[in-house]
């Protein structure tokens, strides 16, 4: 993060500021800095353009002249918190409560009571993860069940959900990832103010947020990103006034700016001014000047756009409401009639009579809404999980998605939606005949994020190698291929990636030459049937072009009976093996996955059951609310035998979030296959490459391998896997290079072969994606596996692969022969099978 003191505005840099503003174009910092201190004239004119941006965006939502508001109860699930904000008064020490936590009881009294008046919203606040820093709290913990205080908090969130009906947003500070995946089922709404992203406020001693591990910026702003990656409509904001500059304001708004182009996630901006409180640290210092509050939030309005949802909170304004409503706000936050704001417990919120009058005073209208602002009501998926849908469409206008005024919340049952099976069900045999309906998803535009912020994310990698590193590299393959993942020999490993022509060729005889002493000559490949069970998924991979909306003409979903029937069809066509993955449904119910299983093993015992990406499991241990390792051991429990090790792409972040959007991390993916690994479940191993990567990605992702097989021994295989390109949508954005060319290619398979010598035996080449003749090409440098019959085959052809959905044993056999290799049937662990 940025840490700016920034240069002194001057008049005649606020006027050209004012007048880039007023002309719609865009600020930079240094402009944005210096409307900050617009004052007398200047401010009004400040003031006059932002108004006019909020009121063409309330236009254009179809709401003109309505500010919105909240109707809340606020729940203190607990006081106590592992961080040290110098300016808090919330935050507490256990010896000061009745209990480490509300119980739940006590939670529900608070949500009924809120019920009883019209309230919609139960605002879950809440410390940071104190049972890190407190014992008290870690004991009420395990007292009464619950591994963490996200865990009771979902747990009370479903409470509120079913007893009450109000919807819960959640409040509880720096999330995961996979912490954001198991909470959305339970909230329609999450927050976390970035506050800042000046580092020094943070890290110098002194400084507001010293000795507080959640409030470093990265961490922050990672979790604005990881919040828009799993799709869950986000509140944030800053706070002014702590000890920042104007520079580092604007760069905080920029900053949510660009989060927001890229996930379209973030449902609300607050601009809240600090306010000094008593028995704090910082109790002495000035408050935040309303003008300069009102002057902040018009910056934030003209840099945000007509499409932000920007509040102040009414209740730390000092009855200038005007001067805020003119600064551009369209939202007054939550507002309760039950409880007080247990975070400025000094300043009452205004009584929602009083804050209609205001509000009509300065020309609008005051409507409520619900937690979820109404553009994520009306869109539905995937911002919405389906369990929440009956709770929030009992409280919604379908038309405006603003609150229905006079419905009042009943407790709902929070459960999974009946499923409804069905739609183009003939899509693994008819891709290969009719095609798919259009080559991209209707909502290209808008699911995958702003393409241009998703361009500026693209690394350049260095090129070049020298002939000195590519002679060192070959000499290095022949001897002691596995060294070349060394740090020390990072520079050959490179250039070997690099290499072409005849060195390309010498590469190739080397990975050969390993293959043949590792494996032999045998080409191996098992019989199996893929079946994608369903291709409806709301994730947002920019390089998939299986996934569809559930409207969409080529969606479907199989019921688990058709599922049985397509593995009871394999095996009497003598396959070993299915395979089995699909998109991730929203839909799916949480022993959807476990069912298919043992519809399987009860129709085909002794099918080989080779299943679920660990994305899928990932999101479905979020659903189920239970870890990983649970939710694995209860899938081997029902009949899984082995994972497949797809949805890694590239182990690298940097790219991974260009490419997937809303994947699982890297380290999500190695936590699943380890764990796996552990419980006795083997995978295999994969790598996407040729779309927007580069060599130095892919031998860190070997790395990543490597050092996952050398704790747990787990992976079966390595199957590299070129990038399709065709009806990719980051290659139709123009984003995405057209696949790998031949020579990588070549090098590629060659490299998995040394780099993961004496680690994982069997390196596979994909039929499917390089065709008969490339893929012998492969098995004559480095590979020994073809992969399996397949049967079908949906996720190549939808990305417009042209290489068919099936091989017969006869056609593999002759794809050995054209390398002049004996092929041999196996087993999905590469064990001996029966002719």
């Amino acid at each position: 993060m940025v840490d700016r003191i920034g240069s002194v505005p001057t008049e005649a840099s606020v006027r050209r500021a004012l007048r880039r503003a007023a002309t719609g174009r865009a600020l930079d910092v240094d402009e944005a800095s210096a409307l900050q201190s617009a004052r007398g004239p200047a401010l009004d004119e400040l003031l006059r353009v932002a108004g006019e941006v909020r009121d063409a965006g309330l236009r254009e939502a179809g709401r003109p002249g309505v500010v919105t508001f909240s109707k809340k109860v606020f729940i203190p699930l607990t006081r106590l918190c592992r961080d040290r904000c110098h300016y808090c008064t919330f935050a507490t020490v256990p010896h000061r409560l009745p209990g480490a936590y509300l119980e739940k009881d006590e939670v529900l009294a608070i949500a009924r009571e809120g019920a009883a008046q019209g309230c919609k919203e139960a605002l879950f606040t809440l410390g940071d993860r104190p049972e890190e820093r407190w014992p008290a709290a870690r004991r009420w913990l395990d007292e009464r069940g619950y591994d963490s205080t996200l865990d009771y908090l979902r747990a009370c969130a479903v409470a509120v959900l079913e007893e009450t009906g109000l919807l819960p947003h959640l409040n509880p500070g720096v999330l995961s990832w996979s912490e954001l995946q198991r909470l959305k089922p339970v909230a329609p709404s999450m927050g976390m103010m970035l506050e800042t992203t000046a580092t020094r406020l943070w890290s110098e001693p002194g400084g507001p947020h010293f000795g507080s591990p959640d409030k470093e910026p990265a961490v922050r702003l990672r979790v604005l990103d990881d919040a828009g990656r799993v799709g869950v409509p986000f509140t944030t904001g800053i706070l002014i006034g702590i000890g920042e500059t104007p520079a580092e304001r604007v760069d905080a708004l920029f900053a949510i700016r660009r989060a927001h182009r890229e996930y379209g996630h973030l449902q609300e901006v607050i601009v809240q001014n600090f306010r000094a409180k008593p028995d704090t640290a910082m109790r002495g210092m000035p408050d935040a000047e309303l003008h300069d509050l009102a002057a902040t939030v018009a910056v934030a309005r003209v840099l945000l756009g007509p499409r932000a949802r920007i509040q102040a909170p009414p209740n730390l304004i000092a009855g200038e409401y005007d001067l805020l409503l003119r600064a551009g706000i369209d939202d007054w936050g939550g507002v309760s009639p039950v409880t007080p704001d247990h975070v400025n417990p000094e300043r009452p919120w205004p009584q929602l009579d009083e804050l209609a009058r205001h509000t009509a005073a300065a020309g609008f209208t005051l409507r409520e809404r619900l937690t979820i602002y109404p553009e994520y009501v009306r869109a539905g998926d995937p911002w919405l999980d389906p369990r929440l849908l009956p709770h929030v469409t009992a409280l919604a206008d379908p038309e405006t998605g603003l609150a229905v005024e006079a419905a009042r919340p009943v407790g709902r049952p929070w459960q999974e939606p009946e499923e409804v099976f069905g739609g183009r069900i003939d899509l693994h045999a008819t891709i290969d005949t009719t095609g798919r309906s259009g080559d991209r998803r209707g909502d290209f535009d808008s699911v995958y994020g702003d393409w241009s912020a998703v361009a500026g994310k693209v690394a350049v990698p260095a090129t070049g190698s020298s002939d000195p590193d590519l002679r060192a590299g070959l000499r290095l393959a022949a001897d002691d291929p596995a060294a070349l993942l060394e740090p020390r020999h990072e520079e050959a490993a490179l250039a070997l990636f690099g290499a072409d022509g005849p060195a390309l060729d010498a590469l190739c005889r080397i990975a050969d030459d390993v293959r043949r002493d590792a494996v032999g000559d045998d080409v191996t490949y098992v019989v199996n049937r893929n079946i994608n069970f369903s291709n409806v998924c709301y994730v947002g991979c920019r390089f998939c072009a299986f996934a569809q909306r559930e409207s969409d003409a080529d969606a479907y979903r199989l019921s688990v009976e058709q599922v049985a029937d397509r593995a009871e069809e394999a095996w009497a066509a003598g396959a070993s093996e299915v395979c089995l993955q699909g998109g991730i449904d929203p839909k799916m119910p949480v022993t959807g996955y476990a069912d298919i299983v043992r519809a399987i093993k009860a129709r085909v015992p002794g099918m080989h059951v080779h299943a679920f990406s660990p994305m899928e499991i990932v999101t479905a241990a979020a659903k189920a609310g239970v870890p990983v390792k649970e939710w694995l051991g209860q899938l081997r429990d029902a009949g899984l035998d082995t994972i497949p090790g797809t949805a890694a792409e590239i182990l690298d972040d940097e790219v991974r979030w260009v490419l997937t959007k809303g994947k699982l991390p890297a380290a999500a993916w190695v936590e699943v296959v380890s764990t796996a690994h552990e419980l006795g479940i083997r995978s295999s191993s994969t790598m996407m490459y040729g779309h927007v990567d580069h060599p130095g990605q892919w031998l860190a992702h070997f790395r990543v391998l490597a050092g996952v097989q050398d704790r747990t021994g787990g992976f079966t295989e390595f199957v590299a896997l070129p990038f399709v390109h065709t009806n990719a949508p980051i290659y139709l954005a123009g984003i995405a290079r057209p696949g790998p060319t031949w020579r990588e290619n070549r090098a590629v398979h060659a490299m998995a072969r040394l780099l993961l010598h004496g680690r994982i035996a069997n390196i596979q080449c994909s039929w499917v994606k390089l065709g008969d003749e490339g893929t012998v090409a492969m098995l004559q440098g480095g590979c020994n596996d073809l992969g399996g019959t397949l049967m079908e085959e949906t996720i190549s052809r939808m990305a417009g692969s042209g290489n068919g959905s099936a091989r017969t044993e006869e056609q593999l056999r002759a794809i050995a022969a054209a390398a002049g290799r004996p092929a041999r049937k196996r087993t999905t662990a590469y064990g001996h099978a029966g002719a």
